[in-house]
């Protein structure tokens, strides 16, 4: 008898085409999990996470990651082109930021999974946020 696996071979019909019912698409799973591939680098974790607390420039977000400029420029199309960023131009100025809120609650959630505090700044109420 393994562990985690059942005693006999009986498939509950009723119960795979319930949960089949509410499973979303193969194609909008293979877009989900390449967002997932994109948040696989710590680099671009930190990024992300740099740029809840505010706008970011590429020149400062290649200081603070310790990346070159031309490096984290290729980074930032792929996280743009996924949706996870946006770009708001200042003069002669482009700043990125967050798309949407929810991939912070999701890098927030891996966190706290993974046993990391959260980062310096970051109050227990604005988790949900």
């Amino acid at each position: 008898m393994a562990e985690g696996i059942c005693d006999i071979d009986y498939v509950d019909e009723a119960r795979v085409a319930r949960v089949m019912q509410r499973l979303p698409g193969e194609d909008a799973c293979r877009r989900a999990a390449g967002m997932f591939k994109l948040l696989a680098d710590p680099t671009r974790v930190r990024g992300l996470l740099a740029m809840t607390v505010e706008p970011l420039c590429v020149c400062d977000l290649s200081r603070l990651l310790n990346v070159s400029r031309s490096a984290l420029s290729h980074q930032l199309r792929l996280l743009r082109t996924a949706g996870l960023v946006r770009t708001k131009r200042k003069g002669k100025m482009v700043y990125y930021s967050l798309e949407a809120d929810g991939i912070r609650k999701t890098i927030m959630h891996a966190l706290t999974i993974a046993g990391q505090e959260r980062p310096e700044g970051e109050a227990d109420g604005d988790a949900d946020r």
